[in-house]
């Protein structure tokens, strides 16, 4: 009796998987299916490129002056190391003090500097990337995709179902105000999911950036 009840499990469990597999292979017939290159679309596209080479030209700007602020800080450090021993003690507490107070400038500058590169980056990487996911969305509703998935969540998948150059052809196409269309998605009532409410798609990992990327 527990024998032939163990195999009337067996079979229910089997029917349901037979039956999960049918379904699955009937939704699969039904469905469309693409995937994008969001940090590709990003570093590609005319308005991430403009974005790139805004940033690398301040990049340079603080680089330069950074680079001035520490070669005047080594420049005193080496004379307190060379000639400090010879000096009267109020030149050489005047030479330290200078150093110390040059050395907080720099120090203050370079992670004031960091820190609103980071910022700035941020601000217009999300801009941006909300704009390409507006693209996808409309991409996808006028081809008729049932889902469109970011790369950086794909373990595989053919190549033709890569649709990154259409969305930044289309972007590109548009040539609009980065993060105009983010906010049109803001304004639409809830189509989208994160685009719908001018929030860049999560990918995990390190995240997005016009600079270092």
């Amino acid at each position: 009796m527990e024998g032939q009840n163990k195999k009337m499990r067996y079979r229910a469990i089997i029917g349901v998987l037979l039956l999960g597999m049918a379904v699955a292979a009937t939704a699969r017939a039904d469905m469309r299916l693409a995937f994008v290159d969001i940090q590709r679309a990003l570093n590609e596209c005319r308005a991430g490129k403009a974005a790139k080479t805004q940033f690398r030209g301040r990049i340079e700007r603080l680089q330069a002056q950074l680079e001035g602020e520490q070669n005047d800080v080594e420049r005193l450090k080496r004379e307190l190391e060379q000639k400090g021993s010879l000096m009267q003690p109020d030149q050489r507490q005047n030479l330290e003090d200078d150093y110390e107070k040059k050395l907080r400038r720099f120090q203050d500058d370079y992670k004031n500097s960091r820190d609103e590169l980071q910022e700035k980056d941020n601000e217009v990487t999300g801009a941006i990337v909300r704009d390409l996911a507006t693209v996808v969305r409309q991409i996808g509703e006028k081809n008729g995709y049932t889902m469109v998935m970011e790369k950086g969540t794909l373990l595989w998948a053919i190549p033709s179902t890569d649709i990154t150059d259409q969305v930044i052809r289309a972007y590109d196409a548009m040539n609009v105000r980065p993060g105009s269309l983010g906010e049109e998605a803001q304004r639409d009532s809830g189509k989208f999911g994160a685009v719908a409410t001018g929030q860049p798609p999560e990918t995990g990992g390190s995240g997005r950036s016009t600079i270092l990327k």
